[in-house]
């Protein structure tokens, strides 16, 4: 397999640890996918947007209108969201002309004195569209992958070309598992040491049953996770599972 390197090895400050613990950026996360859409990329974006301001970060939001929910918006701790009037094309996902966003995403990064630019989801394209302007502008740009693609069907073929040019010059990739990477590396044809993995999953420890609540002899296990390929599961390796327990114990599937 042939690894793309280039110029995109150097590592950026918002992935890997600052020398200067006192160093705060002025972050721009943009996906299409954001609230009100649902779904686990929306709120990845919001809850890893709020634990950077923590941290002392500016964080702006950039993502397209949904409905009469235009312009520019607050939500917790002043995080400032905009919403861009870019017209859907399919799946709440904008067209990627490349040029179509470029004077509002440009316009955005200069009044909000951008440092770094994370981009979300492969299928979003103005995710895509802001790395290519970001490299324009000589900012770092990071890229996080959410799901698991394939390599056959015209849908994956056109997006992993397209991931392909978009992540050729990023400065770091961010998986949410190891199975994302091993996928990622091999469609975008990176280098490994190019992409980390922050694993993105369910903490258990808010999932906790009351001890004086539980049943004698009964296991109940509770999945919680949509039951798509892409996102890493299927119903087979659920009923591989369910099936590899002895018969003797009864169970409980949600």
């Amino acid at each position: 397999m042939a690894y793309r390197g280039g110029g995109g090895h150097g590592q950026c400050p918002s992935v890997m640890p600052s020398t200067n613990s006192t160093r705060t950026h002025n972050i721009c996360m943009v996906s299409d996918f954001f609230y009100p859409n649902m779904g686990g990329v929306e709120s990845h974006i919001y809850q890893l947007s709020q634990c950077l301001i923590e941290r002392g970060h500016k964080v702006i939001i950039i993502t397209h209108a949904y409905g009469n929910r235009k312009g520019i918006r607050y939500l917790t701790n002043g995080l400032k969201v905009y919403y861009l009037p870019l017209r859907v094309m399919y799946n709440q996902s904008t067209a990627t002309t490349l040029f179509h966003s470029l004077p509002l995403l440009r316009y955005i990064f200069v009044r909000e004195r951008v440092t770094i630019i994370h981009s979300h989801s492969s299928f979003s394209a103005m995710a895509h569209d802001a790395l290519f302007h970001a490299k324009t502008m000589r900012l770092h740009t990071v890229f996080t992958d959410h799901s698991l693609f394939g390599f056959a069907d015209v849908s994956s073929v056109l997006t992993n070309k397209l991931l392909t040019v978009s992540l050729c010059d990023t400065n770091h990739i961010i998986c949410v598992s190891y199975t994302s990477k091993e996928n990622t590396v091999l469609r975008a044809a990176l280098n490994p040491e190019r992409v980390s993995v922050i694993p993105n999953a369910v903490d258990p420890t808010d999932f906790t049953p009351g001890p004086l609540r539980r049943h004698g002899g009964v296991i109940t296990i509770v999945v919680v996770s949509r039951l798509v390929y892409r996102k890493g599961i299927d119903l087979t390796e659920l009923y591989s599972i369910l099936n590899s327990v002895p018969n003797e114990e009864h169970f409980s599937g949600y």
